[in-house]
């Protein structure tokens, strides 16, 4: 996923309820499964920025640090001006980008 490119809003917005329990007609699941995405995609830019800053880790005081430091800066700025997990998730939710599956459907298709 290209979280840069995404068209998940910056702010908060009001989305239609039934917009997201349609695929699953059932709104705490529907909120179950975005949930679950918005973590794997927090966890995901988080290895991404943590391996950004890394780049400028320095092991020694020096003059140079104040340099490193404006472009640490300029990275961090960067991802905070990035749509929320939580938002990106909603956004691949009604794109229906989230594969998800029923567990309990299955079991009783089964047995």
């Amino acid at each position: 996923m290209d979280i840069k490119n995404s068209d998940a809003p910056i702010s908060t917005v009001t989305l239609d309820k039934d917009l997201i329990d349609a695929p699953t007609e059932n709104i705490y699941e529907a909120i179950s499964i975005i949930s679950k995405r918005a973590n794997q995609i927090n966890g995901d830019i988080k290895k991404e920025l943590l391996e950004k800053l890394d780049e400028f880790a320095t092991y020694n005081d020096s003059l140079e640090e104040i340099f490193e430091n404006k472009e640490q800066i300029e990275v961090s700025k960067f991802y905070e001006r990035l749509p929320k997990p939580h938002a990106l998730a909603v956004q691949e939710w009604l794109e229906d980008k989230i594969y998800y599956r029923n567990t309990k459907e299955e079991e009783s298709l089964e047995g």
